[in-house]
C-alpha cells in the first residue's frame, strides 16, 4: 500500500513534466534520425545520457559537421548545471540508501529537480522513493517519445521555433504552479534578466549557466537578510 501511495503521489506529480516532455522528445528523436539514429539507439540513448538540451545541442552540432572534441566540450559545459541541482537536493538524499541515491542522482533533469525540490521543501511525505520515481517517469517519457521521433523521422516537418517554445513552456509551466514568495520572485527577476543581457551581449549558451548563478546568488542574498531580519525583530 505505501509504494502505491507513492507511486500515485509521483506520477501527480511527474505528468506536467512527462507531457510536456512529449512535445519536445519527438522532434528531438526527428533530429536524432536525421543524424542516423534509429529508434532502438534514440531509446538507449535518451535514458543514459538523459539530457534534453545536451541531445538537441548533439545533433545541431553533428549536422554542422562539429568535430567530437568540440562537441564533448560544448555538451560539458551546458551540463554543469548539474552541480547546482546536486548541491540543492543533496541534504534531502542523505539518509537514503546508496542504490536508491545514485539512481536518483542519475535521472535528474532541469524540470524534475524544480519539481522535486518543491515537493521535498514543502511536502514532509516527499521523500527518496517518490522522488526517484519522478525521474524515472519523466525519463521514461523522453525516452519513449525520442524512440517515437525517430521512428517516424523526417516525416514530422516541425518548425524549431516551436520546438524551443515547447521546452520554455516547460519551465513556465513549474513556475507558475510553485506557491511564490519574495525570495522567489527575486530569483526569477534577476535570473530572466541576467540571462536577457548576456544573450543580447553575445555570451550564447553561457549566459543560461551564469544568469542561474546570479539569480541563486540574489536568493541567497535574500533569504540571508530575512533570516537576520526576523532574529533582529526577536
Amino acid at each position: 500500500m505505501p509504494m502505491r501511495a507513492d507511486l500515485s503521489a509521483a506520477l501527480r506529480a511527474a505528468l506536467p513534466v512527462m507531457l510536456g516532455y512529449v512535445t519536445i522528445g519527438i522532434p528531438c528523436g526527428v533530429m536524432a534520425a536525421e543524424v542516423g539514429l534509429g529508434p532502438a539507439a534514440a531509446f538507449l540513448l535518451s535514458s543514459t545520457f538523459y539530457s534534453g538540451a545536451g541531445q538537441f545541442m548533439m545533433a545541431s552540432l553533428a549536422l554542422a559537421g562539429t568535430p567530437i572534441a568540440s562537441m564533448i566540450a560544448s555538451v560539458a559545459l551546458v551540463s554543469t548545471r548539474q552541480l547546482l541541482y546536486s548541491a540543492a537536493l543533496s541534504p534531502y538524499l542523505a539518509s537514503a540508501p546508496r542504490p536508491l541515491a545514485t539512481l536518483f542522482a542519475a535521472t535528474v533533469t532541469d524540470e524534475s529537480f524544480g519539481v522535486n525540490l518543491d515537493r521535498f521543501a514543502a511536502d514532509e511525505a516527499w521523500g527518496p522513493e517518490r522522488a526517484t520515481a519522478v525521474n524515472l517517469m519523466s525519463m521514461l517519457s523522453w525516452a519513449f517519445a525520442n524512440a517515437l521521433g525517430a521512428a517516424v523521422g523526417p516525416a514530422l516537418a516541425i518548425p524549431t521555433t516551436v520546438m524551443s517554445f515547447a521546452m520554455t513552456s516547460i519551465f513556465v509551466c513549474l513556475l507558475v504552479s510553485r506557491s511564490w514568495t519574495f525570495v522567489t520572485a527575486v530569483v526569477v527577476s534577476v535570473s530572466v534578466a541576467s540571462v536577457l543581457l548576456l544573450k543580447a551581449l553575445g555570451a550564447g549558451s553561457v549566459s543560461v549557466l551564469v544568469g542561474a548563478l546570479a539569480g541563486i546568488a540574489a536568493g541567497l542574498a535574500c533569504g540571508s537578510f530575512e533570516r537576520e531580519g526576523r532574529g533582529s525583530r526577536r
